[in-house]
């Protein structure tokens, strides 16, 4: 088996002061080049998707195909649920074969979002399954989960504590001012609330909506006790405006072994870029 939870990728991260970066897959090209690049840079890196990901690739589909992927480059690697709501959905990937879950329950309140998480938690550590939950929440777009506006944007420290102990989770979202999707303007980030937060909570941290902040800001946030970086829609719009030049050059060209090899590229360098900000480099 050659996909791994969560846990103890998180946890060494923690404990040597980087972060491992988190790219969002949804396709052959991406989960090649995600690998490719970060077996390149020795490199620890986690796959992942939303529902609409694994309802387009099939998800026996999916997990066969990265555990083949990682198996020819002798790497081991984690794929994983990303903003999963439905216990039933998580159950049945689970079963399938990935270890590493991250249950949204953060519309709903703070003791329902308790016991959406602990439900998962029960699920997941009996088949040896790391579990990811969120508190606060982000607004924008992010595949099909969109946001438009939020009552309690940022994760309340005493809170986070709280949420932690009971829900026995192994590591935590938070929201310090990211966003889904593109920004309009820079994102201004509450890194006190990021320093309140990981003094009082001891497990990993996680930062989401990481595309579009600039690098010096995540790199702070990892020097603060961020522990893994989710990163999206900066990979997609690398492959897709590449892709479109591609064509726009060449309107005749139909092979897709020959389009894909520009935007790959774009890719790779987004992913490498990544790696350098969360120090994951070497780390393998």
């Amino acid at each position: 088996m050659t996909l791994i939870h969560t846990k103890y990728l998180l946890e060494q991260a923690q404990k040597s002061g980087y972060a491992i970066p988190a790219f969002n897959i949804h396709n052959l090209e991406s989960v090649h080049c995600v690998l490719d690049t970060a077996k390149e840079m020795d490199s620890p890196v986690i796959l992942a998707g939303t529902p609409s990901t694994y309802q387009y690739a099939g998800t026996p589909e999916l997990v066969a195909l990265v555990e083949a992927a990682a198996k020819d480059r002798g790497m081991q690697v984690a794929l994983h649920l990303d903003h999963h709501t439905s216990f039933e959905d998580i159950e049945y990937k689970v079963k399938a074969g990935i270890r590493s879950a991250m249950v949204d329950g953060s519309h709903a309140p703070f003791e329902e979002n308790i016991e959406i998480t602990r439900k998962v938690v029960a699920l997941c550590h009996r088949y040896g399954a790391s579990v990811e939950a969120e508190l606060g929440q982000l607004v924008g777009q992010e595949d099909d989960l969109i946001i438009d506006s939020v009552d309690e944007p940022y994760t309340d420290p005493v809170q986070a504590f709280d949420f932690a102990n009971r829900t026995g989770i192994d590591s935590l979202a938070i929201a310090i001012g990211t966003a889904h999707g593109l920004y309009k303007e820079t994102p201004k980030l509450d890194f006190e609330r990021l320093r309140d937060i990981a003094s009082r909570v001891s497990i990993p941290l996680v930062l989401h909506g990481a595309s579009g902040v600039p690098s010096d800001d995540v790199s702070r946030c990892v020097s603060m006790g961020i522990c893994k970086v989710n990163v999206a829609t900066e990979l997609k719009i690398a492959y897709a405006d590449t892709l479109k030049a591609v064509f726009e050059d060449d309107p005749t060209v139909n092979d897709p072994r020959v389009y894909n090899i520009e935007a790959k590229k774009a890719m790779a360098r987004v992913i490498r870029q990544k790696i350098d900000i969360c120090g994951s480099a070497g780390r393998i």
